[in-house]
């Protein structure tokens, strides 16, 4: 499991005094990061060493994020395929979740343009992060 702190800007919020779902989105994009680095340690997006496509995401607005206090964003792994793999996530705000997401993230060879299976080593660490969703997201 990793855990990522952000910060709501003023330009994340709506009219409603609510956290943008496009907002919320991003933050979960940015969380992604460490899971990248199992395949990209560098984060290198050149054409040649960038290893993964989204194929996938979805989105649950729960409850309702504001202006003024950090969300924390719990991304975990919640299922591994042959060449593929689901991550989770979570927002938390003051002790209360206000969004879910989950991606579909393929191993994917862009000069080839097809999946790959994804390596053993690489397996072993997306298996470290694995666990089954929690209640609140069910």
């Amino acid at each position: 499991m990793f855990k990522t702190t952000v910060t709501p800007r003023f330009g994340d919020i709506d009219g409603l005094k609510h956290a943008n779902n496009i907002a919320i989105a991003i933050w979960f994009e940015q969380a992604r990061n460490p899971v990248f680095r199992l395949f990209t340690p560098d984060l290198n997006l050149s054409y040649e060493t960038w290893k993964l496509i989204m194929a996938r995401t979805e989105y649950d607005y729960v409850g309702e994020m504001f202006y003024g206090s950090d969300v924390d964003i719990i991304t975990y792994i919640s299922r591994i395929g042959n060449s593929s793999f689901t991550v989770t996530q979570e927002a938390w705000q003051n002790d209360k979740i206000g969004a879910i997401s989950r991606s579909t993230i393929v191993h994917y060879d862009f000069i080839n343009k097809k999946s790959v299976p994804i390596p053993d080593d690489i397996r072993g660490e997306l298996k470290e992060h694995l666990q089954e969703e929690s209640d609140s997201c069910k």
